[in-house]
């Protein structure tokens, strides 16, 4: 009965080990897949591209550790078996795992200031955007100015040029009492006319300049906040990994290394 038992306990060991290592191995081979796959077509040129490969590579990058933890909780498992003699390291799947551990330990680890120097060019290159924008915009609003102080000159001028026309307008009460000021002003001192129109298009250039500076200025904060969350969040992350890899890796070799040399 006692011998049953334990034979039914080894085999059940056996089997869930078995699983451990299965499922631990594919969610490995598919992370590292999923990692290789997403980012697609490479532009290792392009700052955005190098930028997005990061965050893409460190979202995923627990994944693998996963994979490591059931894989090696497989082997603990399957730790009462023994294959009665020695074997070489490079025919262990335990060391192929911990292998691979320390690399993406070290990948994570190098990560970690290409991030954030990656980080820095593409704020560098958003910035020179917002400023190459707000030049165009206010390129625009000259040229919008212009032809807008164009458009009003010459519909006072009709009117100016038509005493009958603007007399009519006025007793009809088409035109407020204000601008009806004006325009006899205008027609007694055609000067002024000039120096009203520079006025107005005078202050529509500055409430415009100003609202476009205001717009760069959100613009400029958001790309400050938006790198600073990136480069905590990825970087911090991307540090995290490497020190859990690392720390796998090399424990898992130490006393990989000790018992082969008790089996030895």
């Amino acid at each position: 009965m006692t011998s049953s038992k334990a034979s039914s306990s080894r085999s059940n060991s056996a089997l869930i080990a078995l699983i451990l290592k299965t499922v631990g191995i594919v969610i490995i081979l598919a992370a590292l897949l999923d990692i290789i796959v997403v980012p697609l077509p490479f532009q290792p040129l392009n700052t955005e591209w190098r930028v997005n490969f990061t965050e893409a590579v460190v979202d995923r990058g627990i994944v693998p550790l996963v994979g490591l933890a059931l894989l090696f909780t497989g082997f603990w498992f399957d730790g009462t078996r023994r294959t009665g003699g020695r074997r070489k390291a490079w025919q262990s799947l335990r060391f192929w795992a911990l292998l691979l551990a320390g690399i993406l330990g070290l990948f994570y680890l190098i990560l970690f200031p290409f991030h954030l120097n990656n980080v820095r060019l593409s704020q560098q290159q958003f910035v020179q955007q917002i400023d190459q924008r707000a030049t165009q915009a206010e390129a625009e609003l000259d040229n919008r100015l212009s032809g807008e102080l164009t458009q009003r000159r010459a519909q006072i001028g009709q009117l100016l040029a038509n005493p009958d026309q603007l007399d009519q307008a006025i007793a009809s009460g088409q035109l407020p009492q204000e601008q009806a000021d004006l325009l006899r002003q205008f027609q007694q001192n055609p000067q002024a006319l000039d120096t009203y129109l520079d006025q107005q298009v005078d202050q529509l250039r500055t409430q415009l300049q100003t609202q476009i500076g205001v717009e760069k200025q959100q613009a400029l904060g958001q790309a400050r906040i938006s790198a600073l969350k990136s480069g905590l969040r990825i970087g911090i992350g991307s540090l995290l990994l490497a020190i859990g890899y690392l720390i796998v890796s090399w424990t898992g070799l130490k006393s990989f290394g000790k018992s082969a040399r008790r089996t030895g």
